[in-house]
């Protein structure tokens, strides 16, 4: 099934507003979307290093995913990307902890877990 260029960009518009910048990967379709979306005060910045903290952030789960060739269901996906993304918490310390208590992530997790 192929989709139309431009979906992803009209609902980033109608959920934040127009973006007097916009910073996208070397991929076809997204230039193919800009352009047919383009209103000419839309500056384009084109890069292939230019989302590398997003996409640094992201390659725990491309290194999980990658292997398996995918999901066969919904629910395996959202059960596999919630895992993966507490842990990434946990590891950067951004999970909330009683006051006073200093845990590695390990031990959070432990706790998670039982």
């Amino acid at each position: 099934m192929q989709r139309q260029p431009g979906v992803f960009f009209r609902k980033a518009i109608r959920q934040h507003g127009r973006s007097a910048v916009v910073t996208i990967d070397k991929s076809g379709a997204n230039t193919a979307a800009l352009t047919l979306l383009n209103a000419e005060e839309v500056i384009c910045r084109q890069n292939k290093y230019l989302n590398n903290r997003i996409e640094q952030d992201h390659r725990h789960v491309k290194r999980r995913v990658r292997p398996m060739l995918g999901f066969k269901s919904f629910r395996r996906a959202q059960t596999l990307l919630a895992g993966v993304e507490l842990v990434a918490m946990l590891r950067k310390g951004q999970y909330r902890q009683e006051e006073g208590e200093r845990l590695s992530a390990a031990e959070q997790f432990y706790r998670l877990s039982v």
